[in-house]
């Protein structure tokens, strides 16, 4: 058995390294032009050329969440591409949004303001059951930051394509179940993938859908933000602020306005990072239940996009 690794932007040398000590009988390496066929392949970003070269490929792994961007190559229909289901990513998408939701619920950016400037100030509390907090896609990193939330006991709504019925959590779906899913939230958390279909809809006509004073959460992929639109709805005061970790253009650009901008935090798309060693185990016990013939989650339906 043959494993290559192509990565772009990201050494994959420890990855090889760990990969022969999980997998000592395989033949670990990195890819290099003109490398001899592999049967299966741990990728990030990786050129058109590589898949070209590696015709032979079985499988191919992507070491993130999301797999957008190689959806944009031209795979085999044979190849199957197979999705981290977890790999650790959970616990801390999950703890990122709750710090993000606490974050502007107890209004602790304007008591660090007020001690930075030696003010001891006092806010009235506010009520959980103003703040309806809304988590939009319901996969794996989704449902786990929904259930994460419901135990400061915000109202939490969830959104997903289709149907699904979470205990605690009012569910809606589909396009006839959104506009119903945005008035119902005043937090909107966004964990869509990234397809056609959701690109920019994050846009000036659902965000104003919002409750008064909404907040923005974005931990999918910058693509689903009007970004020029959320900057309007902040300045119209329809929206109280943002918390973004994913951004168009990453890094993002200096002179972009949302740095400066007095509503919004920025993270530089750290939310929820691979771990290495919990990806290794993943991906090896995902190979070896392959070599039984058993299926394995986390396979792409290239039609849906996810």
């Amino acid at each position: 058995m043959k494993i290559t690794l192509c990565f772009t932007g990201l050494s994959p040398e420890p990855w090889v390294q760990g990969l022969r000590q999980a997998l000592p009988e395989a033949d670990v390496s990195a890819w290099q032009p003109g490398a001899a066929p592999a049967d299966h392949a741990l990728v990030w970003a990786p050129p058109q050329q590589f898949i070209d070269e590696q015709s032979q490929l079985q499988t191919l792994f992507n070491i993130g969440a999301g797999v957008d961007a190689l959806l944009q190559l031209q795979l085999p229909a044979s190849l199957k591409l197979v999705r981290l289901d977890d790999a650790g990513m959970s616990v801390q998408m999950a703890e990122y949004v709750c710090h993000a939701v606490i974050r502007h619920f107890r209004e602790f950016d304007a008591y660090a303001a007020d001690t930075q400037a030696g003010r001891w100030s006092f806010r009235k509390p506010r009520l959980r059951a103003d703040f309806p907090v809304g988590v939009m896609g319901l996969g794996v990193l989704g449902e786990r930051v929904a259930k994460a939330l419901q135990v400061f006991e915000f109202p939490v709504n969830g959104f997903s394509r289709s149907p699904k019925d979470l205990p605690g959590i009012r569910c809606f779906s589909g396009p006839e179940g959104l506009g119903e899913f945005l008035a119902a939230t005043r937090v909107l958390v966004n964990r869509m993938p990234l397809t056609p279909d959701t690109e920019d809809m994050l846009n000036k006509s659902t965000l104003s859908q919002l409750q008064p004073g909404g907040y923005v959460i974005n931990v999918a992929r910058g693509k689903h933000l009007v970004e020029q639109d959320l900057l309007d709805l902040l300045d119209q005061g329809h929206l109280a602020g943002a918390t973004l970790d994913v951004f168009r253009t990453e890094p993002l650009p200096a002179e972009h306005a949302f740095w400066k901008h007095p509503k919004i935090t920025l993270t530089p798309h750290t939310s929820a990072r691979t771990l290495r060693d919990d990806s290794i185990a993943q991906i090896v016990g995902k190979i070896h239940a392959l070599q039984r013939g058993e299926p394995v989650k986390g396979i792409v339906d290239a039609l849906r996009g996810y």
